[in-house]
């Protein structure tokens, strides 16, 4: 008598793959059919770990966003001067960016089709507008120049760090963590501090 296969996934061994198949097909290009074929297991299995696709989407893009917010509750990104706490808070996002890149680069791939991603959407408008509060404080304290409109330079510095999920590659020559962030402090720094 033959033993039938054990189901050795977990959520969140679950969940890697799915981001990976979200990531490489798109959100809505994505079936539970293309999901089952990626984990080698049946739909019916992933049903036993979650309700469906969707829930799939909002855990990956909350453990990117929660990343992201948490970066606003360590001491540093809320003690001090203004320019101060937005360096830390820059690098910090770099850092996470790259810890979580599978996450962080499906959270900015949403587009607001589906009630989690009007969520995501909106949760990420949040954070943004938190960053914009720090360079808008650093700017009225003098640290920072005031000659640049706060939501354009958010904008910059985001789009910077946002891009680094288009070519940064674990292992593949495009820099250590640490280098990639001392860089793009260093760049947004000199460019905000002019």
């Amino acid at each position: 008598m033959t033993t039938p296969k054990r189901d050795t996934y977990t959520p969140d061994s679950l969940l890697q793959v799915a981001v990976q198949v979200f990531n490489e097909r798109g959100y809505d290009g994505t079936s539970m059919e293309h999901l089952a074929k990626a984990a080698g297991i049946s739909k019916s299995s992933i049903y036993h770990h979650v309700s469906g696709k969707e829930e799939l989407l909002r855990r990956a893009v909350s453990r990117a966003l929660e990343g992201l917010f948490g970066i606003l509750d360590e001491p540093p990104a809320k003690e001090g001067g203004a320019a101060g706490r937005l360096e830390y808070v820059v690098r910090r996002m770099v850092e996470v960016l790259i810890a979580e890149l599978p996450y962080v680069t499906l959270l900015l791939r949403v587009r607001g089709n589906t009630g989690t991603e009007r969520w995501a959407l909106e949760r990420r408008r949040e954070f943004d507008h938190r960053v914009a509060d720090l360079l808008k404080n650093a700017a009225a304290e003098g640290d920072v120049r005031g000659d640049v409109e706060v939501r354009l330079a958010t904008r910059l510095v985001f789009g910077m760090i946002n891009s680094i999920v288009e070519w940064y590659r674990p292992d593949g020559g495009t820099g250590a963590r640490r280098e990639i962030a001392d860089a793009v402090v260093k760049l947004v720094l000199t460019g905000l501090r002019g």
